[in-house]
């Protein structure tokens, strides 16, 4: 490393996709400290984000697949512990991490790019005092708090009536959990706002994943849908992962009120789909987040003679020069619109599952690993070896003071 200026080194190093960085870790002990160096993590991220290289493509169907975005060609199986069996779902990404649930008891943290894996710990679901009750669906995201750079883990559970069979006609109080990755905690939100109790309809957030919510702007996005009986209209609900409160969100003005609305993001924006009955699909995009007036419509696509239905429709990336947009349709396909042609392209993938739902993310650096605990089994380690040696010199010692005697 001594021939070339560290800069030059750096600036190198930053082109690099990560699974090539993590192997020079082992060529030697500068190289693994310039790559494991906090800013240098942040640097490469944010360039890999700037220039939309090292992206890949989730897909989740019974197993997990990847795809590396640029190619779009073939899904491989996603490598990752535990993954010998079905069931493990993905319910967020950020920054290169996802978020897996196993089970209710059983989340995780992973970095497929590093193999980085992490359990995390399991809080109780408190049931209301004095009710019988019992815990229905469970809501989930994930993000990051982008003032304090923590990543949050958000647990929203409905709570339904132990001999209540149409959970459809009845509305009860969530429980609300927020688990931060840097105090390994979950912590409790009490302050919730009324309309959550009128927020779960059955079908609409099994069907399509939109259980888990959408991250853009440091926020967690959920649909509310419409509830004709008691006057309520679509509604975008968020969770601020920085002040860890509820707040309502904005929706473009649509040309016709009677739609089905479903959220989305592309490179950070916030994006509204907004269906009219399975014929038409728009998609809005909030250009500046939180500001009605920006919300533009970027694209409009039409039931056509490869699409009997438009059941469900979301973007998922810009191509490289931004002339393109990604749909995932149905969870079933991919195709490329043309933003200047208005036209699509179907997208094949080899070895992809037949049922699906898709989610991008990039290729990061970022670590899992609970730093405290690494540093006091480093310091464990350090001192284990101090004591060693310090046996080893006591007995030198008196072997060499027997010798004299």
């Amino acid at each position: 490393m001594s021939k070339l200026p560290m800069d030059v080194i750096t600036d190198i190093l930053y082109r690099l996709p990560v699974k090539t960085l993590v192997r020079f870790k082992s060529l030697s002990k500068p190289f693994r400290s310039l790559i494991e160096d906090p800013d240098f993590v942040g640097l490469h991220l944010n360039r890999s984000i700037q220039t939309r290289s090292n992206l890949n493509i989730l897909l989740k169907g019974l197993h997990l697949y990847s795809v590396e975005f640029d190619a779009l060609d073939v899904a491989v199986p996603l490598d990752y512990p535990l993954s010998s069996g079905a069931g493990t779902e993905a319910f967020g990404s950020c920054n290169g991490l996802l978020a897996f649930r196993m089970t209710e008891k059983n989340l995780a943290l992973y970095n497929p790019s590093t193999r980085q894996f992490r359990r995390l710990p399991f809080s109780e679901i408190d049931l209301p005092p004095g009710e019988s009750c019992k815990s229905g669906y469970v809501f989930y995201g994930f993000g990051q708090d982008v003032k304090t750079s923590d990543y949050k883990i958000l647990r929203m559970v409905q709570f339904n009536k132990n001999d209540d069979e149409d959970d459809e006609g009845c509305f009860y109080d969530f429980e609300v959990k927020v688990y931060s990755l840097k105090n390994n905690f979950w912590r409790k939100i009490t302050k919730l706002p009324r309309y959550l109790r009128f927020m779960f309809q059955f079908f609409f957030h099994l069907l399509h994943r939109r259980g888990y919510g959408v991250l853009a702007g440091g926020v967690l996005h959920w649909v509310m849908p419409p509830r004709i009986e008691l006057g309520m209209r679509n509604r975008i609900v968020g969770f601020d992962l920085g002040t860890e409160e509820f707040v309502e969100v904005p929706q473009p003005e649509c040309a016709n009120r009677n739609y089905m609305l479903d959220v989305g993001v592309l490179e950070g924006c916030l994006c509204a789909i907004c269906n009219y009955d399975q014929v038409t699909a728009d998609v809005w995009v909030m250009k500046e987040y939180g500001v009605k007036e920006s919300w533009t419509r970027l694209l409009s696509v039409q039931k056509a003679r490869s699409i009997n239905t438009l059941t469900f429709l979301r973007p998922l990336a810009y191509s490289k020069y931004r002339d393109k947009v990604l749909l995932e349709i149905n969870n079933q396909k991919f195709v490329w619109y043309d933003l200047e042609k208005k036209k699509m392209r179907s997208v094949k993938i080899g070895g992809r599952p037949g049922t699906l739902g898709a989610e991008v993310y990039v290729g990061s650096l970022i670590s899992v690993e609970d730093r405290k605990r690494m540093e006091n089994e480093k310091q464990n380690e350090q001192d284990e070896l101090s004591e060693r040696n310090r046996k080893k010199r006591d007995d030198f010692l008196s072997k060499g003071f027997k010798l004299v005697l």
